[in-house]
């Protein structure tokens, strides 16, 4: 068990220290770890085998893990996953093994030392680091796209849940996902509505690795795909458009944009559905709070107040219907002004 030690430098010291946890959970996830140990536990020499790493150094950061309470070590240097631990797995309906492995990523991991340029600056940290923004960075790189994906697909599994609950998509007879990657959140969608159909509209090299995960869920005669840039246009004349974690990519201006081009789209009484963390009030909210911090480093975005969700919308021609929870995510519903 770890240490519960009320001393406030003790305390602040692990915080500083936490980037040495991430990293040895990114290992973990990067090495299928958990999937190893789902059907109970194995011994570090056995997990070497199976993932091809040095057997002593392997025992190394599965001890290191199992301190933190993400493993749980057993005599003979055997491993059992933890209740912690379980969403590393990749195929539970609460996963983040996705993200795990992509926060890691060498090029990523590299951007965040630029923070403190960002702060002094307000300039993006990793235009800084790399000199080219995180979209055309990661469109010349087809494999750390892929593991992007998976990130993004494993973080919308996780929320999708709660959406559905928060939200009647049943009303609509279309709904375009806008941005929406491999189609996880659209086939949940689709799932729970038999009635509804779907569009996936995302860039041509993203949305043509969906047709498989369509084709398993069960809705690919309900759903087509389309390829494009949302700056440029999207499919038009459906009642509803989600734009899941797209608007927090962007500044004010590209956003703006965005959802100019949607709202052009949007059918008669349709509505926009955009779902994103929105900022809480003081000294509340660490997810989103940090959240904004990424979009700094990362994608030149941030993370929104309700009130400055609502000046957007109104620069886009759009105002703001209502602002529901759903889970750690909020649908901030649109409609034409």
């Amino acid at each position: 068990m770890i240490h519960k030690d009320p001393d406030p430098a003790t305390t602040i010291r692990r915080m500083v220290d936490g980037y040495q946890v991430s990293q040895a959970i990114h290992v973990a996830a990067t090495l299928g770890i958990a999937d190893l140990l789902a059907d109970g536990s194995r011994t570090s020499d056995e997990l070497a085998a199976a993932t091809g790493t040095h057997p002593a150094t392997l025992y190394r950061l599965l001890r290191a893990l199992a301190s933190v309470e993400v493993l749980h070590e057993l005599d003979g240097q055997r491993f059992e996953l933890t209740p912690l631990g379980q969403p590393l797995r990749s195929e539970v309906p609460d996963s983040i093994a996705g993200w795990a492995a992509f926060i890691g990523r060498p090029y990523y991991w590299q951007a965040w030392p630029g923070l403190l340029h960002s702060v002094c600056t307000g300039e993006n940290a990793f235009q800084h680091v790399h000199g080219t923004d995180v979209w055309t960075y990661r469109s010349t790189r087809p494999d750390e796209s892929a593991v992007f994906d998976r990130a993004m697909t494993s973080l919308s599994r996780r929320s999708n849940a709660a959406l559905l609950a928060a939200y009647d998509f049943g009303r609509f007879r279309t709904v375009v996902d806008v941005g929406g990657g491999n189609g996880a959140l659209l086939v949940a969608v689709l799932a729970a509505n038999p009635g509804v159909q779907g569009v996936l509209f995302d860039q041509p090299h993203v949305v043509s690795g969906a047709a498989s995960l369509l084709e398993r869920a069960g809705v690919a005669n309900r759903c087509h795909t389309v390829g494009g840039d949302f700056f440029e246009s999207v499919p038009e004349d459906a009642d509803a458009y989600i734009l899941r974690a797209v608007i927090h990519d962007w500044d004010d201006d590209a956003s703006i944009r965005i959802l100019t081009v949607v709202r052009r789209a949007l059918a008669e009484d349709g509505r926009v559905l955009i779902v994103e963390r929105v900022i809480a009030p003081a000294n509340e909210g660490r997810d989103a709070k940090f959240s904004d911090l990424n979009m700094l480093v990362g994608p030149s975005g941030r993370e929104r107040t309700r009130e400055e969700f609502a000046e957007l919308l109104e620069a886009s021609g759009l105002r703001l219907a209502r602002v529901l929870d759903a889970g750690s995510f909020c649908v901030i519903e649109a409609a034409s002004a």
